[in-house]
């Protein structure tokens, strides 16, 4: 049986305004990466809808979450672009789109609890490996930045309806390799990733 998320590692930072951080889209060949950021204004509220890791949630559950989530807390998003991620690889562009989803917050937390092993640079606080399914306000950001980036993608199949971006969210299944290689690159793409990296070396179209 699962654990479920609690306050547990926030009330142990013995601060009040602490931060969740989390990250969606480390995996996907093409789209933003995408942080957010999540502060409870107490660890005595109640919450009427099940949070968790993003990934153990279904669409619908996620959504329910994410609408009583950006109504009773501070939050906030931030992302990195596909040509950011080119630059500056996965990982620190994932800690890049932290740091800028903290900053946005209105209320300036802290101390940050971060989904992972590493703290991002400039932040205070603490990295939690398997911090989603841990504490509440990291698992919170999780379902934000997961949601958030799905409405990108989805919104970006409107442009590219061919590539299948509503349904796969960038990840390389293997409908999307073979779009991939019938359609060719466009500038949504992370150059640097392994598929798509070969893809230019041997010669796919591309639009960018």
């Amino acid at each position: 049986m699962k654990i479920a998320p609690d306050f547990s590692l926030e009330k142990e930072s013995g601060f009040d305004l602490v931060a969740g951080v989390d990250e969606a889209g480390r995996g996907p060949l093409c789209g933003p990466v995408i942080a957010a950021a999540v502060i409870f204004p107490s660890y005595e509220i109640d919450i009427p809808v099940i949070i968790r890791d993003s990934k153990q949630m279904t669409h619908n559950m996620r959504a329910i979450a994410y609408e009583w989530i950006t109504r009773n807390t501070i939050w906030a998003c931030a992302e990195c672009s596909p040509k950011e991620i080119d630059e500056l690889n996965i990982l620190y562009a994932s800690m890049l789109a932290m740091q800028r989803a903290v900053k946005k917050l209105s209320s300036t937390p802290q101390f940050c609890l971060i989904d992972g092993n590493r703290l991002p640079k400039d932040l205070i606080g603490k990295p939690i490996v398997k911090g989603d399914s841990k504490s509440l306000s990291i698992a919170a950001a999780s379902i934000i930045a997961k949601e958030t980036r799905d409405k990108i993608m989805r919104d970006l199949a409107k442009q590219y309806p061919e590539y299948g971006w509503e349904k796969n969210a960038g990840y390389p299944t293997a409908s999307h390799l073979q779009a991939i290689d019938k359609y060719g690159i466009n500038q949504y793409y992370r150059k640097s990733f392994g598929p798509i990296k070969e893809r230019i070396k041997n010669g796919t179209k591309n639009d960018y």
